[in-house]
């Protein structure tokens, strides 16, 4: 097997950074598709193992909450029959937890907009904040 050079790996890295397409980033270094697709998901998984080990305790005031709509292969009603229902065709959502002081964002989840989706992306964000005082909690639960 044959292993992609670091000056390589960066320049690959750095055209995707740039917000250049895949397929563009394929003719700007002459790397096959495939090599910077394994590299793009090596480095989301490395970036993933990390945030997820270094993003605890942190004292974020105000974290703002959303998703975000998008489809893969198809729009959800252009999905083939044989594809219906399976996760990776159609519709999906990214959710996303923002800090309104620093724009760090400590939690994101790629799932179906559904409740047990939306659980486990609110169970990471609490998992990475720093409990808060109990005056916090009795404020926020006022506004519910």
């Amino acid at each position: 097997m044959n292993k992609l050079k670091t000056e390589k790996q960066k320049q690959i890295i750095a055209a995707l950074i740039e917000g250049n397409s895949i397929r563009a980033t394929c003719r700007m270094t002459g790397a096959d598709l495939k090599t910077v697709l394994k590299l793009l998901v090596s480095v989301g998984t490395a970036c993933k193992e990390y945030q997820d080990r270094v993003l605890r305790d942190l004292t974020c005031k105000r974290i703002q909450c959303d998703e975000i709509w998008s489809f893969v292969y198809a729009k959800e009603k252009n999905v083939p029959e044989d594809k219906q229902g399976e996760f990776g065709f159609g519709d999906v959502w990214t959710f996303t937890a923002i800090c309104a002081d620093s724009k760090l964002v400590p939690s994101w989840h790629i799932g179906r907009r559904d409740l047990p989706n939306a659980t486990v992306f609110m169970k990471d964000l609490a998992s990475k904040v720093k409990e808060q005082s109990s005056a916090y909690h009795r404020r926020s639960q006022d506004v519910s």
